[in-house]
């Protein structure tokens, strides 16, 4: 596979990445929602400081840390990524590697730069926010919020069994999470290698034929047993 067509997997992943965050960053104050098909997928606007699928930790020090981690990681990637094509890897894996990579570049966006070119989104206000507001950003360099919209409660109005120790009773909802396209991209990504790594890794025996090379001469008088 050719390095030009992984960057343009790349750049298509980031593109509807950061479009569809710009688009729900103008359109959307923060906790507004919308149903898309009935109930169980709508587009809900949240903003996290964490990981994918809105995990967080850490406090100041975690989102500053969580986005030196990104960069490093888009940074190391990218030598990865080249290194992979010249080695020719297995092309599912080539692809998976390109999903992952645009990604963790699509969330490293949204760290560095929206805190200094979005306002902040208000959900008691309703709020929404403007592209490179007059006053500045809501935050500097580093501490921009990821942009999350994704929501699919398949599951609602459920209740754990009673009998399950400590969450026994409590609102069972599936799926939880409020994600993004760079979420799902890396998601994949990763589960397709876990699954096919056996496909992407092994290479076939390959057989080496020999060939003997004779300075004999074979003449009339010469038999062969």
């Amino acid at each position: 596979m050719k390095a030009k067509q992984i960057i343009l997997i790349i750049l298509a992943i980031l593109l509807i990445d950061q479009g569809s965050k710009f688009y729900i960053k103008l359109n959307y104050y923060t906790g507004e929602e919308h149903n898309v098909l009935g109930t169980w997928f709508r587009l809900h606007f949240v903003e996290n400081e964490g990981m994918a699928w809105g995990w967080k930790f850490g406090g100041e020090f975690g989102k500053i840390a969580l986005t030196l981690f990104r960069l490093g990681a888009v940074i190391w990637g990218s030598f990865l990524i080249r290194n992979f094509i010249r080695q020719k890897q297995h092309k599912g894996f080539l692809i998976c590697a390109a999903l992952i990579y645009a990604g963790a570049l699509g969330n490293l966006i949204d760290s560095l730069f929206y805190g200094i070119i979005f306002e902040a989104s208000n959900p008691f206000t309703q709020n929404v926010a403007t592209l490179f507001p007059s006053g500045g950003g809501y935050a500097g360099l580093f501490h921009g919020k990821v942009v999350d919209m994704l929501y699919f409660p398949i599951i609602t109005n459920s209740h754990y069994p009673t009998w399950i120790p400590i969450v026994g009773g409590e609102e069972f909802e599936f799926f939880r999470p409020v994600f993004n396209i760079a979420d799902m991209a890396i998601s994949t990504g990763v589960i397709t290698i876990l699954v096919f790594q056996n496909k992407f890794f092994n290479k076939p025996d390959q057989e080496q034929h020999h060939t003997v090379v004779t300075n004999a001469e074979v003449n009339d008088k010469t038999q062969i047993f």
